[in-house]
């Protein structure tokens, strides 16, 4: 029906995201029950979080919650604001620029530790926070 505008797009793009936050409540779920097997495996476990792909990953993961919420919000427009279907398409491309925007703005603070960076200030990367 679309073939390929912005409506089947958005519509591919928040299955997508819903599904990849789903499967990262899985695995948030998992990794807080470590915590059951002792402090020492549940930091192991979750100093894997702070390796290089995981972060990449994480990144990912920001963008796709980004993106879900805001096309949610589009979602809501068209479907409670009597002309908002008319204005779909540029809802869509104002939702993909906040994602990106977004994704890239918290993106740094994930990423910047991999590359030595401490974006919170000196000292405080390597605190010990616990």
């Amino acid at each position: 029906m679309y073939r390929g505008q912005s409506g089947q797009w958005s519509w591919l793009f928040h299955r997508v995201t819903g599904l990849a936050i789903l499967l990262f409540l899985l695995v948030h779920i998992v990794d807080i029950t470590l915590i059951g097997f002792g402090p020492t495996i549940y930091n192991d476990a979750i100093g894997i979080f702070s390796l290089g792909p995981i972060r990449v990953v994480s990144v990912a993961l920001i963008g796709a919650v980004l993106y879900h919420a805001f096309n949610g919000i589009r979602i809501i427009l068209i479907d409670f604001w009597a002309t908002g279907y008319k204005y779909q398409s540029q809802m869509f491309f104002v939702v993909m620029a906040l994602t990106i925007i977004g994704t890239l703005g918290m993106g740094y603070f994930v990423l910047a530790p991999i590359f030595g960076i401490c974006p919170q200030g000196p000292g405080l990367c390597n605190a010990n926070i616990m």
